[in-house]
């Protein structure tokens, strides 16, 4: 029993260990951009040469990246929508329409997260000039609907599956129609979900690159400017600035999107119940 238990404790020693190892190479270089954006230094090296507020100041009255930053939000707010309406419409579909077609479109709308990114982009492109739209703004919010319908579709359907079925087939039995039960009950019901899959799918357009990188007209967005101006070595400082502020409005974003999440599966218990 000993032996046992002390195997035990050295197995969850060496999980311990390599949770450990895993978040440290994942978020170590992260947190270098916070780091060496308040270092009073063009370059990004130790030892750091003091404290400084400056490349946060240099964001402000840049119209480049006042242009890009209200492309990415204009793109990242219509893309949402976009996305968070078929992502709901599909799930809903899957788990209630009993149709082949419908499972295998919510299949197909999950494959995106499977498709490099690159790939996607170039056949985008591809499509978006055989239709005649070009490389535009209008172009990037399609490709970021499906890069983000992925997410919006897997969200969407764990919340209504958390929904006891009982509960639709009540509001039928009653005499509502599909849409009313929809409209009146699951919907409601799957609210939190949806502010969370929108919230998400925002993030989703609003840090794309790849996608953005082949469709990009005129109007860069904030990813593309970032990238732009890590040609000149001089701006980086100021890049690192503009990515802790971006860092932090993420995480923001992220964390509120998944405390809604947890309280729509709370609600969803507390209806079975």
């Amino acid at each position: 029993m000993k032996a046992e238990r002390a195997g035990m404790n050295r197995d969850g020693s060496w999980l311990g260990l390599y949770v450990l190892g895993y978040l440290v190479f994942l978020y170590l270089p992260v947190l270098l951009i916070p780091l060496f954006s308040f270092n009073d230094s063009i370059q990004a090296a130790f030892p750091l040469q003091g404290f400084t507020l400056q490349w946060y100041a240099t964001l402000y009255g840049n119209p480049a990246l006042s242009g890009a930053l209200a492309n990415s939000l204009v793109i990242g707010i219509i893309a949402a929508s976009g996305a968070t309406l078929c992502g709901i419409t599909v799930s809903y579909m899957d788990l209630y329409g009993r149709s082949p077609l419908a499972t295998a479109i919510s299949t197909i709308a999950r494959l995106p997260i499977l498709i490099p990114g690159v790939i996607v982009g170039i056949s985008l492109l591809i499509l978006v000039n055989l239709v005649g739209l070009g490389p535009s703004r209008v172009a990037i919010v399609f490709g970021h609907i499906l890069v983000a319908l992925p997410t919006t579709v897997v969200v969407m359907r764990s919340r209504f599956a958390a929904i006891p079925r009982t509960v639709r087939e009540a509001a039928l039995d009653l005499g509502a129609s599909d849409w009313t039960t929809f409209r009146r009950v699951m919907l409601p019901l799957s609210l939190p979900a949806v502010l969370s899959a929108f919230m998400l799918a925002f993030l989703i357009s609003f840090d794309e690159f790849i996608v953005v990188f082949f469709l990009a007209g005129t109007e860069p967005t904030l990813p593309l400017y970032i990238w732009s101006q890590l040609r000149f070595p001089r701006s980086l400082p100021t890049v690192m600035a503009l990515g802790t502020v971006i860092l932090a409005v993420s995480f923001i974003i992220a964390g509120s999107a998944e405390i809604l999440r947890h309280r729509g599966l709370g609600a969803a218990r507390r209806v079975s119940a």
